[in-house]
């Protein structure tokens, strides 16, 4: 693969990093988050879901400035913000400055979910397009892994306010990704948007391409309506399609509970009767299924292609979430069975729904409306995210909370194995400009 290619990716992808540990962090650190500043029920769940409140305005505002200053310049914002939320919670002393914290941070997650992706498929050739932007994916299990073993470990030495050292930490890899985003070129079709051909053509020459004057003429091509004067509106019949699919996707991406596994997996345990330390260590073991299975879906997501992975997931998640909402339904926890089917869910979701929505959700829009539609898909997917999450906590204090929540997370797990036969359609190795096309077209 070529050097400049693979660093671009990898770079852009980091944003994905810090996007995972900011979501899995809180697991560690929310009860002691409800316990210092002395929250109960609905304000509870009202704080651990303001960064993905954040994100939502995040992925909603990011898509102006993605066409206006570029791909590389957003990303550049987003570290800023990961640095600020990261440093500002750490040392937070009342709650609401702590709330204004992960607001920021949540900004910086939304504004990634749509930046990085955007960027990696925009620089990535078709062949490989499923493989690199499933990288960010892969950055962000990476990330939640990263998350969960930092707060066993905070847990274990650090004896008085670990919560604050578990939110601080990550100030470090923000910075580090933040100067290496000066090493990366522009989006070369970004660069064309903005008129810009020749420096385009010089990047993709640069990310190895042997046939970019091809490439420079496809995009030209599939940017010929608006360089016309006609900007495309989002919100118009032509785009129906795409934009149905990529909403349905991200909210069923969300129905699947992953949020609220991810963010409560140690109350989860807990209410299984598991110790704090053994709840924490449990954690570590979901990180770890959800970054092997995201490694296998990377090396066969161009092979075996989108829909594939997501009817085979669905399977999966079905079976396995039919099963813990049954024993949270009976109470027969049989020692680590809750564990191991919420293993088989985590890896049922990695290889499917968690490596394939950023790739879809990147590739399903034309150029001309791209950076506004991926905001679009974006914004769903984290607008149910807090709202999973804010309702979760409550949720969980139900007689029959477990059983609820999971029983729920299952029958949206056979809708979405419907909608993935019957609706979505297939995308692997199709250059951005004939999907364009085909979508606007079906």
């Amino acid at each position: 693969m070529n050097k400049q290619l693979f660093t671009g990716c990898l770079v852009a992808a980091l944003g994905g990093l810090l996007f995972g540990a900011d979501t899995a962090v809180i697991s560690g650190a929310e009860q002691s988050i409800k316990e210092v500043f002395q929250l109960e029920g609905f304000w509870h769940g009202f704080t651990n879901a303001i960064a993905l409140i954040g994100t939502i305005a995040g992925a909603i505002a990011c898509g102006i400035p993605l066409d206006k200053y570029g791909r590389k310049k957003v990303l550049l914002l987003v570290a800023v913000f990961y640095i600020v939320s990261a440093i500002g919670c750490g040392l937070a002393h009342s709650w609401p400055a702590f709330l204004i914290y992960r607001f920021i941070g949540g900004l910086g997650i939304g504004a990634s979910s749509v930046a990085g992706p955007m960027y990696i498929s925009e620089i990535a050739p078709p062949r490989l397009r499923g493989r690199l932007v499933a990288l960010f994916q892969f950055n962000i299990v990476l990330g939640i892994l990263l998350a969960y073993f930092s707060n066993y470990y905070i847990n274990n030495i650090v004896a008085t306010d670990a919560w604050r050292w578990m939110l601080g930490v990550q100030a470090v890899p923000s910075i580090v990704f933040f100067f290496l985003l000066f090493v990366i070129p522009e989006s070369p079709r970004w660069l064309m948007k903005s008129g810009r051909t020749t420096e385009a053509r010089k990047v993709l020459v640069g990310l190895g391409n042997t046939d970019a004057d091809a490439i420079v003429a496809d995009i030209a091509d599939s940017l010929k309506e608006e360089r016309s004067g006609h900007a495309e509106k989002l919100f118009s019949r032509k785009f129906s399609f795409p934009i149905m699919c990529a909403v349905l996707l991200a909210t069923f991406n969300q129905f699947s509970g992953i949020n609220a596994i991810m963010y409560y997996a140690p109350r989860i345990f807990s209410m299984t009767g598991l110790a704090r330390d053994t709840a924490l260590f449990q954690a570590v073991l979901i990180g770890v299924t959800n970054m092997v299975f995201t490694i296998i879906a990377m090396f066969v997501i161009d092979k075996f292609g989108r829909k594939t992975l997501l009817i085979a997931g669905s399977v999966g998640m079905v079976v396995f979430l039919g099963l813990t909402a049954w024993a949270f339904h009976t109470q027969n926890f049989g020692g680590y069975m809750v564990l191991v089917y919420l293993v088989g869910f985590i890896a049922s979701f990695a290889f499917s729904q968690g490596a394939v929505i950023w790739v879809f959700l990147s590739e399903i829009f034309p150029n001309s409306v791209r950076a506004k539609g991926q905001a679009l898909g974006s914004f769903t997917h984290w607008f149910w995210a807090a709202v999973m999450t804010w309702l979760f906590p409550m949720v969980a204090e139900l007689p029959y909370g477990g059983t609820l929540a999971f029983s729920f997370f299952c029958v949206a797990m056979i809708l979405h194995l419907v909608f993935a036969v019957k609706v979505l359609p297939e995308t692997k190795e199709r250059s951005l400009e004939e999907l364009g096309k085909a979508v606007v077209n079906n």
